[in-house]
């Protein structure tokens, strides 16, 4: 009979005690998300379309800077940095409001494709490894 090797017979044991761990750790965080459930369903949905919400508008922020650099600086009027900055604001505000009321449903696409992967919040996943 063969002697066992106790050299490597302890990286399997940390394995499987690893192992052990994860296990108790994701049936710790089922628990919990089952408790959290339907309160932080709707709140969850809430922040998320607002998060999709944002980032369309900054999306489309960032889409009209570029299109601004492609158009001729007119220097009829001048083109002053108070009137650069001016120009800025008012699209960032434009693009916020036109994401706000529906934009170009990048937002929508986004927060459908979100939601399907059921992605967890990420203090739900914080407090599931605090344990």
């Amino acid at each position: 009979m063969e002697k066992i090797n106790s050299i490597t017979t302890i990286p399997a044991m940390e394995q499987v005690k690893q192992a052990q761990e994860l296990k108790q750790l994701k049936a710790a965080g089922e628990s919990l998300e089952k408790t959290a459930g339907n309160a932080d369903t709707a709140r969850g949905a809430s922040k998320l379309k607002d998060a999709c919400v944002q980032f369309e508008a900054m999306f489309l922020d960032l889409m009209y800077k570029e299109m601004r650099k492609t158009v001729p600086e007119d220097s009829l009027l001048g083109d002053s940095n108070a009137d650069n900055i001016l120009r800025s604001m008012h699209d960032t505000e434009m693009t916020k409001n036109l994401a706000q009321a529906g934009g170009v449903g990048l937002a929508d696409m986004l927060y459908r494709q979100i939601q399907k992967q059921d992605v967890k919040p990420p203090l739900m996943a914080v407090n599931t490894y605090k344990k």
